[in-house]
Parts: C-alpha cells; structure tokens; sequence
C-alpha cells in the first residue's frame, strides 16, 4: 500500500491566523514546506482540498504544490464549475471528486455516485481527457462501486469513516463492508483506495482489507506531528502500514 498524506489541517492552522495575509513573510506554517516534509520521510503522494469556501487550503497553495511536489499531488474536489475550472488549469496527477457541504466539519460520507451519475459524467470525462486519472471518494455499498465502474473512472476510494467510529461491537460489520467493495472494486478493475479517520491505532485493522491500493491520511498524521514532527510522524505511519 501507498500513503497519501492530506495536508488540509497544516493549512488550518496557518488560516487562524494570517487567512488573509498568506504572503505575509510571518504566515506559517507552510504548506509547500508541509508537503516536502512529507515526501522526504517517504509519502508517495500528496493530497489536498481545495473547498468552496477556502476554509483552508488556498488557490495560490495549490499552485504551489503543483511546482513543487515530486512524488504526485492528489486533487480532492467537489464537483463544481468553479473548481473544475481549476484542475483542468492545474493538471494534478489525481482528482478524487468528494461531496461538499458548507455546514460540515470535514467531508461527513460519500459521494453519492448513483444519485449523481449524470451530473458527474461529463466532469469525469473532461477530466480523463485532460490527461488526469479520476477517483471517486464513496460509501463501501457495492451499488457505489459499481455506479463509479461505470462511470469509467481509474479508482475508488472508500470512505473509512463509519468504521473508524463504530462501537467496538459494530467495528467487524464496517469492517467485512470494507472487504466487500474493497474486492468488488478489484473484480471492476478498479484501484481500491481508502480513507477518512484512520489513524496509528485503527490501522492494523484497515492494513489487512484485500485489495487496497492507497491509503489517505491526514488529521492522525498532522496531530502527532505536534509532538514529533512531521517527517516522523509519516515514518511512524508508513511502519504502521506495513506491520
């Protein structure tokens, strides 16, 4: 498995204080730095989110990130004229299209590929014929996984959520839908990759789901960095993930 490193909340910890001054020669911590930290330390990817309402990464970072980054840069992004306008313009080598809601804290579920599948069709085509592979960020329900094989898109992503917050006793019920669309996507030719609220604990548990890919992390990594660092933060993840 790979790791992509989400560096969303570096992000908001800069805009509490200089959201509105981010040339300013004190707006730290940076994000282009975040994102070399990370590569050094053994990160295959990283990702970010560039939200409606810049709650926290900025258009100016990803274009930074886009010069910078040297392993590859994974574009999360609702499916907005606005913002499509954007990755066509930025040429990440990933997008992973995600529900967005103003309201919420952090993404709350997944895309839902069925209900939506007319409107993401045409995205999803502008976006491959730009030369950019596309990811569908989706509950573990086999009807998303096969909505998204048919939409034609490289990858899936599977939101870990549910299971990173279920009960104890309801953990093996989120885990065995994890294996299933996790192997569905597989049977689809599709790249399984997962997401959303693993951390350095859970993870020995989402490390031996059959068939994926890529894992994308962001909030564990960026909070034990506050007390080791970045760079070891990822190394501590990476051995994680390897067991």
């Amino acid at each position: 498995m790979k790791l992509g490193v989400n560096i969303d909340h570096v992000a908001t910890l800069r805009q509490a204080r200089y959201a509105s001054m981010l040339d300013h020669p004190n707006a730290e911590p940076g994000i282009v730095e975040a994102a070399s930290a990370c590569e050094r330390a053994g990160a295959h990817g990283i990702t970010v989110h560039l939200r409606a309402d810049r709650r926290h990464i900025q258009d100016q970072d990803v274009r930074r990130l886009r010069d910078s980054i040297v392993t590859k840069l994974n574009f999360e992004m609702g499916n907005t004229k606005e913002i499509l306008a954007i990755a066509l313009r930025l040429l990440p080598d990933d997008v992973c299209m995600v529900p967005e809601h103003r309201q919420e804290i952090t993404t709350e579920g997944g895309l839902d590929v069925v209900k939506h599948r007319k409107e993401l069709k045409p995205s999803i085509q502008r976006l491959q014929s730009a030369g950019i592979r596309v990811s569908l960020f989706i509950d573990p329900d086999p009807d998303q996984v096969e909505a998204a094989a048919e939409l034609g898109v490289e990858a899936v992503e599977l939101h870990t959520g549910a299971f990173a917050n279920a009960l104890k006793h309801l953990q093996t019920f989120e885990y065995e839908r994890l294996v299933e669309a996790s192997q569905l996507g597989v049977r689809s030719r599709l790249q399984v990759n997962a997401g959303h609220g693993i951390n350095y604990v859970n993870i020995a548990i989402i490390r031996q789901v059959p068939g994926l890919r890529e894992l994308n992390i962001g909030h564990a990594i960026v909070s034990r960095a506050i007390f080791v660092g970045l760079g070891h933060a990822v190394r501590d993840m990476l051995d994680a993930m390897n067991g």
